[in-house]
């Protein structure tokens, strides 16, 4: 009884000299860890990070059992934790950084924003028109809105347009024997500014098979960026919106223009109201 109080009287003296400095310390400590736990625990960076908690408590294990030779290889293995888990987690690293930039200026693109809402009312409009006009004749088509992250890799792998929006101009380049049908249309500040633009493809490997390139370029870009891709599928004509790596489905007119405006006016309140977000394991019907 007496080693308990003694456990009990040791433990209290520790919490007596714990300064202001050290529970904000603590807190903050809390705060990364469960942004990181956020951010993984639905991408494939999880399942990597599992893999590594996993190294981890064996090397435990090792150190506690004497096991030299697997001690020796796994503590020469965490010399270069760091490195390792850069180099793995180089895509998800690259995206939070991407997504931490874009919310610390968030602050400064809303000045104006009253003033090109109009404008990207109008712009959403015109496309949705020409977007259904595609969907109609079941032609392939994927236009990509950049947001706050800047897409100049991809706009200069196309061809330089900086063209008004127009139904017109959108059914010419994706006519399949334009000779930019095949890329991608990028929208900048509610222009056509880049067609024929080649994108990266999404190598998730839990996309279902039914899905053609265009969908898999279109989840790709998505994954690499805060930007948002409309695609027509030339074998249906459904027409599908991906962001953040997922893809939503079966839009009509009415929806898809009500998906956009709340993605490209910055109300995420009900992003999720319309269309069906596909779970890649899916089969289609």
């Amino acid at each position: 009884m007496r080693a308990i109080w003694n456990f009990i009287v040791h433990i209290f003296r520790h919490f007596t000299v714990i300064s202001f400095f050290d529970i904000l310390d603590i807190l903050c400590l809390s705060l990364v860890l469960f942004v990181a736990f956020q951010f993984v625990k639905e991408r494939r960076a999880g399942k990597l990070a599992l893999g590594v908690g996993l190294l981890f408590a064996f090397m435990i294990l090792c150190n506690l059992l004497n096991l030299h030779s697997m001690q020796f290889i796994l503590s020469h293995f965490f010399d270069f934790g760091i490195i390792v888990l850069v180099v793995i987690f180089q895509p998800e690293f690259r995206s939070a950084l991407e997504k931490l930039g874009d919310n610390s200026i968030k602050g400064v693109k809303s000045i104006g924003e009253a003033k090109n809402s109009t404008q990207t009312i109008d712009m959403i409009d015109t496309i949705s028109n020409a977007v259904f006009d595609l969907a109609k004749t079941k032609t392939g088509a994927i236009i990509v809105f950049e947001r706050n992250t800047k897409l100049g890799d991809f706009i200069l792998s196309g061809t330089i347009l900086n063209a008004q929006v127009s139904t017109f101009l959108l059914r010419n380049i994706f006519f399949n024997k334009a000779p930019l049908h095949d890329g991608a249309v990028i929208v900048r500040d509610n222009r056509i500014y880049s067609a024929g633009c080649l994108l990266p493809l999404s190598t998730n490997p839990d996309i279902i098979k039914d899905l053609g390139t265009r969908h898999r370029a279109a989840i790709g870009v998505s994954e690499n960026s805060d930007c948002v891709a409309v695609v027509v599928s030339e074998e249906t004509g459904i027409v599908s919106i991906a962001n953040e790596g997922h893809i939503y489905r079966n839009f009509t007119r009415a929806t898809m223009k009500k998906k956009l405006e709340e993605y490209l006016l910055q109300d995420k309140s009900s992003q999720k109201k319309h269309g069906a977000k596909i779970k890649m394991t899916q089969k289609r019907r």
